[in-house]
């Protein structure tokens, strides 16, 4: 029997000694291994490069990068949320925000805050208020963007048209589209596409004056005259001057592969769509980027990202940490560097330096009248019915007048039941 103790005590000891070895390796590695998580690959390159700068100051907290297309970034997270298993720290749009906040997904970071008195000063009011929500902060913001109209300076140059500039009225635009555009050689003087309606048609509807949603998130925007002409504008560039690639078209070949290829010469698009024109050898050299012409007023959508931390994270300390320094000044000029505009306020200035061959003033002169991206608690709902709507309308199924009927209608509906 004393034999049969003697080996438990034995036993128990070297379980002991085990795990305070583990313990001390755990120490000395800081146990702290958080995932992040993000959308876009062009910032890759960029988020590694943050990454080593935050291991510099804190060397044992050990970040691992996980990317996921924006197509299929929220399904993921939804499916991690429902499992309990949400990266520790990841990208959060103003669309989405609202439904993880109030659905108790992520940490409030008021705290945080408070605790370390952290100067929040150089964040743009407008992105930080995006992330609160019932008066509660869970978000520090990363970025911001805005839009405006890329062209290619080699076609403009062969057709003789003069570059766009901030003179031009949505006629100069028509005008300059129908000389550009070549038939023979499958060259179309602009690309009115609707897959990203941040940086294509909201813009058009906020320049005429109309609206996508009312300021208390209670009434949709499609049944004013002002949101269905600017809507029909845009379309008319397919339908009617007959100076834009069709629907079909654009859904088998992006927009944005049609312009990096000489075969569009002006693109609605957002400033995060830098890098990616950088990286290509053929926009690099031959496109640049001026203000969105005015209809009734020069408009656009701005919209930014956040950094949250996911209320079931194991290591929130560590997370914290590195949400601080993803929006410190120095992860900001590391960004603007890249070519993405950053939200820490006084960085800018690296940015437009960061692309000296692209008129990047253009996206800090669009933020001057910039409107909020239009957001509710569940707009996924009455995102997807505003594009399958005109989805049928750009494919000639339906009229925009018809369209915007069926999407006043049932937007109503979702914002009722809301």
């Amino acid at each position: 029997m004393r034999r049969v103790w003697g080996i438990i005590i034995l036993l128990g000891f070297l379980i002991a000694v085990s795990a305070c070895s583990q313990e001390e390796d755990a120490t000395a590695d800081g146990d702290s291994t958080i995932t992040y998580a993000y959308w876009d690959k062009n910032q890759e390159d960029m988020l590694k490069g943050i990454v080593q700068e935050f291991n510099q100051e804190y060397p044992n907290i050990h970040v691992k990068l996980e990317l996921t297309p924006y197509d299929q970034y929220f399904t993921k997270l939804d499916a991690a949320a429902t499992g309990g298993g949400l990266p520790d720290v990841f990208w959060m749009n103003g669309p989405n925000f609202v439904k993880y906040a109030s659905n108790d997904m992520l940490e409030p970071i008021n705290e945080y805050i408070e605790e370390d008195n952290l100067d929040l000063s150089p964040y743009p009011e407008g992105l930080l208020g995006l992330y609160q929500y019932e008066k509660t902060t869970y978000a520090l913001p990363k970025d911001y963007d805005t839009v405006g109209l890329w062209y290619n300076k080699e076609l403009f140059d062969k057709a003789g048209v003069s570059y766009p500039d901030e003179t031009w009225k949505w006629e100069d635009l028509v005008d300059a589209s129908k000389k550009l555009t070549n038939p023979d050689k499958d060259i179309y003087g602009v690309a009115a596409y609707i897959q990203d309606a941040q940086a294509s048609y909201f813009n058009t509807i906020l320049a005429n004056n109309g609206y996508v949603i009312s300021e208390d998130k209670k009434e949709s925007g499609f049944d004013d005259p002002n949101t269905i002409e600017g809507l029909q504008k845009y379309h008319d560039l397919i339908h009617k001057h007959e100076v834009s690639p069709t629907h079909a078209q654009m859904e088998t070949t992006e927009a944005a592969s049609m312009f990096e290829s000489g075969k569009v010469a002006m693109l609605f698009q957002a400033s995060y769509m830098i890098p990616q024109f950088k990286a290509n050898e053929y926009t690099n050299e031959n496109v640049d980027v001026a203000l969105l012409p005015e209809m009734k007023k020069r408009a656009n959508v701005i919209h930014g990202l956040g950094n949250v931390i996911a209320k079931n994270s194991a290591n929130k300390a560590a997370a914290w940490e590195f949400v601080k320094f993803l929006s410190s000044e120095k992860a900001a000029t590391m960004q603007a560097e890249s070519g993405i505009i950053p939200a820490y306020e006084g960085t800018q200035d690296a940015w437009l330096k960061s692309t000296p061959n692209f008129n990047l003033q253009a996206f800090l002169d669009m933020a001057e009248v910039a409107e909020p991206y239009p957001v509710s608690k569940d707009t996924d709902k009455w995102s997807s019915i505003i594009q399958d709507n005109l989805a049928k309308a750009w494919s000639g199924q339906m009229t925009v007048e018809e369209a915007s009927e069926v999407i006043d209608k049932e937007m109503e509906k979702v914002l009722e039941e809301e």
